[in-house]
């Protein structure tokens, strides 16, 4: 979790660098032009050798950053040896530069404005880096932290409490601390369960090898990321990879996909395509939502807590399809329930008011869920969220890894029969499109759910 920030804000910063250093020698040709001089190179040199020789030296300017460690530093790195990190790499690119032109005998190059480059660039970048960090830091302030548990004895935990303390920009909280000499496993799955936990660092491997692998597998059952200094665990369903945390060796044990440059394409595609939706579909929602209100007494929008990624409770909206005292209503329909497990389902509800069942049929009652998408609580593609009261009667533990994946309006069980599937199926559905999510997998399955709504199969 924490390479993954780490690398996109690091590979995101470094081409910003690109862009500003091209910049940068645009800026120094129109300086050197202005002094009375030619552009950077002469007219002898044809237009393709120019932009040779200007992506050469923007290349070597950023391997020249990239060797003198100016990507490696941490947050809260002194601003004076990070300018002069900068002036060194940027001498380097100048020297290795001239010294290119020299061996190749390139004599139509004004090397005026290789220093100007080197000197704008310079500035530029250590500008853009000081802000960077600013922003970094300011966006782990502002957006929700993630939360950890640490697993181990008081002293070990501190020295983890002490590294989270000095990067804010891991946006990593602290919610509790426990000791397997002293506690159990029960009580970490106990806390999973109760709050919502977005990783677990064992910071000991002093404890038995059983209640650590019982700890780690009450992670799994989860979903959630287990942290530890030791690589004696075997589990069957997470992937364990390799991270570090300022040096200490980590064996992450993922059942989830793992941050990457797919899943923030995802989060963008999801935003965008809601609100673009959203346009697209005001009409014909403004026109659902007058049907509704004319047609029986209520409200226009079905509110209900349903669980989220970890387990985080977001109320999800809907266009109301029953009568107003629905839920009040469903004890006294239990006895017709037909899914097994803990869902209630019914074909022919007697709470589904007359438009209710078109909108059911053609799932336009599912439109607003498209504000949750634009909101961030939900996506275009995920496992389908559940009410809060039904995911706190999954009788298998395994089931509640659905929650590792941010809820979605359309899934793998959508387009596999919806209705028509039993409970079992349907959570293992949702748990095959965990374990082999991709961007093309979510592609796919959006193709798949067009023909699906047009058809109405499966829906109740």
């Amino acid at each position: 979790m924490l390479t993954g920030h780490r690398q996109i804000r690091n590979q995101l910063h470094q081409v910003i660098d690109l862009l500003l250093m091209m910049l940068c020698l645009y800026l120094a040709h129109t300086i050197r032009r202005h002094l009375g001089e030619e552009f950077v190179l002469r007219r002898t040199v044809m237009f393709r050798e120019q932009l040779l020789l200007a992506g050469a030296i923007i290349v070597i300017g950023h391997y020249s950053l990239k060797v003198q460690g100016f990507y490696r530093r941490t947050i809260g790195s002194s601003p004076a040896g990070v300018f002069w990190t900068a002036v060194r790499a940027m001498s380097v690119c100048v020297l290795i530069v001239l010294a290119g032109l020299y061996v190749l005998d390139v004599r139509d190059v004004n090397r005026a404005t290789i220093f100007i480059f080197a000197g704008l660039s310079v500035i530029a970048v250590w500008l853009f880096d000081m802000a960077w960090e600013a922003l970094t830091v300011m966006a782990a302030h502002r957006r929700n932290q993630r939360t950890a548990v640490l697993v181990g004895s008081p002293a070990e935990n501190q020295g983890i409490v002490d590294l989270i303390r000095e990067h804010p920009e891991w946006s990593l909280a602290v919610l509790a601390q426990l000791n397997l000499s002293v506690q159990s496993a029960d009580d970490l799955e106990k806390l999973l369960r109760e709050k919502p936990v977005d990783l677990v660092i064992f910071t000991s491997g002093k404890s038995s090898l059983s209640e650590v692998e019982s700890a780690i597998l009450a992670c799994e059952v989860e979903g959630v990321e287990a942290w530890l200094v030791a690589d004696f665990v075997r589990t069957s369903i997470a992937r364990p990879a390799m991270d570090e945390m300022m040096g200490k060796p980590m064996i992450v044990f993922r059942s989830a996909p793992d941050v990457s440059w797919a899943l923030l394409f995802k989060g963008a595609f999801d935003r965008i395509g809601a609100a673009v939706l959203l346009m697209l579909f005001s009409p014909l929602m403004l026109a659902v939502a007058v049907t509704i209100k004319l047609s029986s007494r209520g409200p226009v929008l079905f509110r209900q807590e349903r669980c989220g990624v970890r387990g985080r409770i977001f109320t999800m909206l809907k266009f109301r399809s029953m009568v107003s005292d629905a839920e009040q209503r469903q004890a006294e329909l239990m006895v017709f329930n037909e899914m097994d497990g803990p869902v209630f389902k019914i074909a022919r509800d007697p709470r589904i008011t007359g438009i209710g069942r078109f909108l059911r049929r053609t799932s336009l009652d599912e439109l607003p869920q498209l504000v949750n998408v634009l909101k961030g609580e939900m996506s275009l593609v995920g496992p389908r969220p559940l009410p809060v009261k039904e995911v706190k009667q999954f009788k298998s533990p395994w089931q509640r890894r659905r929650l590792s994946m941010k809820p979605g309006i359309t899934c793998l069980w959508q387009i596999a029969g919806r209705n028509t599937i039993g409970f079992e199926e349907w959570m293992r559905l949702d748990l095959q499109y965990i374990d082999t999510w991709s961007l093309w997998l979510d592609f796919r399955i959006l193709l798949k759910t067009l023909p699906v709504v047009l058809m109405g199969k499966g829906a109740h």
